[in-house]
């Protein structure tokens, strides 16, 4: 059983060394990291260059009755999206990291798309 643990963690780190080999932000194009968990989601947008974050969102700064999982996801992009505009940031690489680009990370980069950013 730990032997299979183990195996899990190592394809996960393998997947995102892969996808961030081929996405490195910059001052003028950000890279958008997403990560999310059981319950939440945080966003960031990152200048790899260097190495800080320059904005972040996530789902606990948006006040949800009962949304469901991708709709929270939805408006916490767009959070990142508007809070992007106000610094005038208007392109961005996306960063999946090791996760399938759908659900919770689409909507986040469907709702960043829909406040303006472009990937």
């Amino acid at each position: 059983m730990a032997k299979k643990e183990v195996n899990k963690k190592i394809l996960k780190a393998r997947r995102k060394k892969r996808v961030r080999a081929k996405i490195f932000g910059t001052a003028k194009k950000p890279r958008i990291s997403v990560f999310r968990s059981a319950r939440h989601l945080f966003i960031q947008l990152i200048d790899d260059q260097k190495g800080v974050t320059v904005v972040s969102a996530k789902d606990t700064e948006i006040k949800a009755g009962k949304d469901k999982k991708t709709d929270l996801a939805f408006k916490t992009g767009e959070l990142l999206g508007a809070k992007a505009q106000k610094l005038g940031i208007t392109e961005a690489v996306f960063d999946k990291s090791s996760y399938q680009y759908h659900g919770r990370v689409k909507a986040v980069a469907d709702g960043a798309r829909k406040a303006g950013l472009k990937f």
